[in-house]
């Protein structure tokens, strides 16, 4: 079996290679990815240790993607994440389109030229931004928890969000990228018979993610905390009472490496893959945490929200769990532990990351 990964140096796509390698070692996995990413270049020595086949390639640009080894699986972990992108002035609309959907086009005919399969990486904000904002919610404990009366939303249950959801736009510019690749994705499999499968992720954390305030919250949290860092609750009064669901990017491997190894034939292509209700926390919660751990500071407030914000998203992976026996091995307060760990080890980690265009 040989693998593509794209965006390998990044992340999710740096702690799936190194997992395939180190439980598949009979794989050959090779990695791509083009470097624009703040720390992305912290990975690259670590893979190429490990046993990847690494390189420099853009998926916007076809020609990069020809010289590659034909490989029975692509894993596409390249993205540009942020909610916020395209919208902000550090990337454009069209450099976020270019990353995201156009990058997917090509990935699509690269798998459909080779005969391969595609395992795409996805997002819970595909989902509808009004009907998110409109799931009814109190506060309680430090934490938004949602009425019983959301029960009547469609695709919404006490489990959270699942993939029956709306995913009317208005999404985001970056949520209706993802949602397009995953339209265009499963029209490549229909009309040329590849297997194809998009796991929605929710948020994504661990040791080494450069996190930011508008993606992985929970590692740069954690890490803006112990440096001293100024932090701020934003939006929902400035209570810090949002939450988010939690998981490890290690916790996605059993998952791909089963859909690589012996998909079922008819098995449901699009799932939610997420921490869930389980390993859910608010902001809240998350700095009282951090108080313990590294003692108490003061937190700053705005009321004012922040554009494409949601007071409560946590996705539903029941479906996950009922075809591939699937569900998130790695304990919320083991990955806050491994993150505040790196913290220690790492004091500068978040330096220039925040500063830098993607």
């Amino acid at each position: 079996m040989r693998v593509l990964i794209t965006g390998a140096c990044g992340f999710v796509g740096s702690t799936l290679a190194r997992g395939l390698r180190a439980d598949w070692p009979d794989w050959e996995i090779v990695g791509v990815d083009n470097f624009a990413r703040a720390g992305s270049e912290t990975n690259r020595r670590p893979l190429r240790e490990c046993g990847v086949r690494l390189g420099h390639a853009d998926i916007r640009l076809p020609s990069d993607l020809e010289a590659l080894p034909r490989c029975d699986w692509i894993l596409d972990a390249a993205a540009e994440p942020s909610v916020l992108a395209g919208v902000t002035g550090q990337t454009s609309s069209r450099q976020l389109i270019e990353h995201n959907l156009l990058g997917t086009v090509n990935l699509l005919e690269l798998a459909k030229s080779w005969r391969s399969g595609l395992i795409m990486l996805s997002t819970s904000r595909v989902y509808a931004l009004r009907e998110l904002a409109g799931i009814p919610v109190e506060g309680k404990g430090g934490r938004f928890v949602p009425r019983p009366a959301g029960s009547a939303v469609t695709g919404w249950s006490e489990r959270g969000v699942a993939e029956g959801f709306s995913t009317e736009p208005p999404l985001s510019l970056y949520g209706s990228s993802k949602r397009a690749s995953e339209i265009l994705a499963c029209e490549y499999a229909e009309a040329f018979d590849l297997p194809v499968f998009i796991n929605r992720c929710g948020v994504l954390a661990g040791a080494g993610q450069f996190g930011k305030i508008d993606q992985g919250i929970f590692s740069y949290w954690i890490h803006a905390y112990a440096c001293q860092r100024p932090l701020k609750y934003i939006g929902f009064d400035g209570l810090g009472h949002q939450v988010r669901d939690c998981l490890h990017a290690r916790d996605l491997l059993a998952l791909v490496a089963a859909q690589m190894k012996s998909p079922p034939a008819g098995s449901v292509r699009t799932l939610n893959v997420s921490g869930g209700l389980d390993h859910s926390a608010s902001l809240h919660e998350l700095s009282a945490w951090c108080a313990a751990r590294f003692g108490a500071r003061t937190i700053a407030s705005e009321s004012a929200g922040r554009r494409f914000d949601v007071p409560w998203l946590v996705l539903d992976s029941s479906q996950a769990a009922r075809v591939w026996n699937w569900k998130p091995q790695t304990s919320l307060e083991a990955i806050w532990s491994e993150i505040a760990e790196h913290a220690g080890q790492h004091p500068n980690w978040l330096e220039g990351v925040n500063d830098t265009l993607n």
